[in-house]
């Protein structure tokens, strides 16, 4: 037997042993089990110990969704990298794909959730790419319009498809009743949060 077969069988113990180890572990039915821990749960744990007499119920919503934002950032893009782009970027192509008209930066910024500045970046950006197209405003030079152009309309339509198969994917583990239950939640709790924060973002 050559090494590259002595290692696969001996792969092939480990597994069936740590096979009959969790058969094992699992508990007899009836027995209730510790259900799994995520990232937050630990921290609540922990300040449950260090500060017993605060109401941490805040960071069971908003650290949860903080860090669930944080994780995609990282996970979501790999269609739009392959193609190129940034989420922001994509975000203005979007936007634009599906308003169907021109926009200042001022309504870009709002249609995106981003500051003025950063669109002003991003469409430069993009009409040096041949993505978008730049329009002065026939009446006060200082107001641009952005529109799409061709390509940019043709990427946003190629790349959209593949970006929510691949975030549907993502979501899979859930089932659709609790991801409806989700979107639902979700809605009241922005609802709730641009009624009360939504003029500091502008």
């Amino acid at each position: 037997m050559d090494s590259s077969q002595s290692s696969g069988v001996d792969r092939s113990r480990a597994f069936a042993a740590g096979s009959a180890s969790d058969a094992d572990s699992i508990p007899a039915q009836g027995v209730s089990r510790t259900p799994p821990e995520d990232a937050v749960a630990g921290v609540l744990r922990l300040w449950a110990e260090v500060h017993p007499e605060l109401d941490t119920e805040p960071i069971g919503v908003l650290g949860r969704i903080n860090r669930c934002a944080a994780l995609l950032q990282h996970v979501t893009d790999a269609p739009l990298g392959d193609a190129g782009l940034t989420r922001p970027e994509f975000d203005i192509l979007s936007a634009l794909r599906r308003v169907g008209a021109e926009m200042t930066p001022g309504r870009l910024a709002r249609e995106t959730f981003a500051s003025p500045a950063a669109v002003t970046k991003r469409v430069r950006g993009l009409a040096d790419r041949g993505l978008v197209t730049r329009r002065a405003d026939g009446r006060d030079r200082r107001v641009a319009h952005i529109g799409l152009a061709d390509e940019g309309r043709e990427l946003v339509d190629r790349v959209l498809p593949q970006q929510l198969s691949y975030e549907r994917a993502l979501l899979s583990g859930l089932p659709p009743g609790d991801r409806a239950e989700l979107a639902a939640i979700l809605g009241d709790l922005l609802l709730l949060l641009e009624g009360r924060l939504g003029s500091l973002g502008h």
